[in-house]
Formats: C-alpha cells, structure tokens, sequence
C-alpha cells in the first residue's frame, strides 16, 4: 500500500499526527481516525514507547490505513519503523540519509523543508512529497512560489498550524495534502474526540473536493 493507492481510492489527503499517543491508546484512536476517513497516520518518535505504538496501529488498521512514524531523524530509526511494519516516514527537517534509507526499504518518505535548497536536497534524495513545516510561519504565498521551481512529480503538504479551518487555503495553495497534529489529536484525547474532529477535516475537505 502506498500514499498513491490510498488517495487514488478516495482518501482524504490527510495524515493524522498522534503526538504523545501511548501504545495503549493508538489502537482505539487509529479505528476512529479508519471510521471517520483518514488513511493515513504517523506516530512520532517522541511519543512514548513510538515503535511499539507503531507496531500496534499497523496490527489492527494496517490493512486499512498507511501507518509509520514522524519525527524520524536518523536512518537507524528508518530500520526499527520497517522492522515494526510501519511504512510512512515523516521528518521535520531534510535529511538526505534519512530519506534514501527510506526510499531503499520501499518506504514513503515525506521530509520537512523550510527553503527552496531543502526541497532540492530532499528531492534529490528520492523524496516525492515534501511538507513544507512549520507552514503557518511561511503561508501559502511561500508555497507558491516554492511551488513553482520544484521538480516535475514532486508534491508539497502542509504541515503545522493546519487543520479543517484552512485546509482549503492549503490546497488551493497547491498542496497535495496536510498533515494535522493538534487539529486531530493532542496528547489524553479520547478516541471520541479525535473521531469527531477527523471528521470535520473530512467534511471541510469533501465541500471543496
């Protein structure tokens, strides 16, 4: 399973970021993200106890939903995600090693970029879909113009300060899609209220969709 299959089959073009999920939780709140949409979800490192998190999700909704891990800084850490099943590899930053470890695995890669240089360099290494982070300090003219020297085939998502608020704005911006932290989940949310909150970035997607 891939990001191009699951938003080829009518996905919202959404990853749910569970930051500070526990492994005991992120069962529950991963079949309420499936429930109300989202196929796509990263557990960050720096969450507790991340790849045993990562190996539950992909257990019980990995047949469902593309799963892997965010805040992935060293290549090492690409390896533990795959070795847990995960596939998705989301970074903060723009790491060349990180991101062809990932591309070598069949991994999806989706690294952070700030600046034109950073989008080359992940490109470069074989980054097909960059997130533009923290995107709410840049905007969506930044995007733009960014947008416009990239690489045939190369997509952006936004990531950081995005949610069903603006998403619109993000992709009309010319993003292919968002990543969502605090929008969806924030740290002892209940599967109900990442549920109901899935659901209206869904909804908000499907008015402009």
């Amino acid at each position: 399973m891939t990001i191009d299959d699951i938003l080829a089959a009518g996905a919202p073009p959404v990853v749910a970021i569970l930051r500070g999920v526990k492994p005991d939780e992120v069962v529950a709140i991963g079949e309420a993200l499936v429930d109300a949409g989202i196929r796509l979800i990263e557990v960050p490192l720096n969450s507790p106890e991340p790849l045993e998190g990562i190996r539950r999700l992909v257990e019980a909704v990995g047949d469902r939903a593309l799963c892997g891990a965010g805040t992935v800084l060293e290549p090492e850490s690409v390896d533990a995600v795959k070795a847990v099943g995960g596939v998705l590899i989301v970074t903060p930053n723009t790491n060349a090693a990180v991101i062809s470890r990932a591309v070598s695995l069949g991994m999806e890669p989706m690294p952070g970029f700030a600046t034109p240089t950073e989008a080359f360099i992940a490109a470069a290494a074989g980054a097909r879909r960059l997130k533009l982070f923290p995107a709410v300090g840049y905007g969506t003219g930044y995007l733009k113009a960014i947008r416009e020297v990239l690489p045939k085939g190369v997509q952006t998502w936004a990531v950081g300060g995005t949610g069903a608020g603006n998403i619109d704005e993000w992709l009309e911006a010319g993003c292919e899609g968002l990543g969502v932290g605090g929008g969806i989940y924030k740290a002892g949310d209940s599967a109900g209220v990442v549920g109901e909150r899935a659901r209206a970035i869904v909804a908000a997607w499907k008015a402009i969709a």
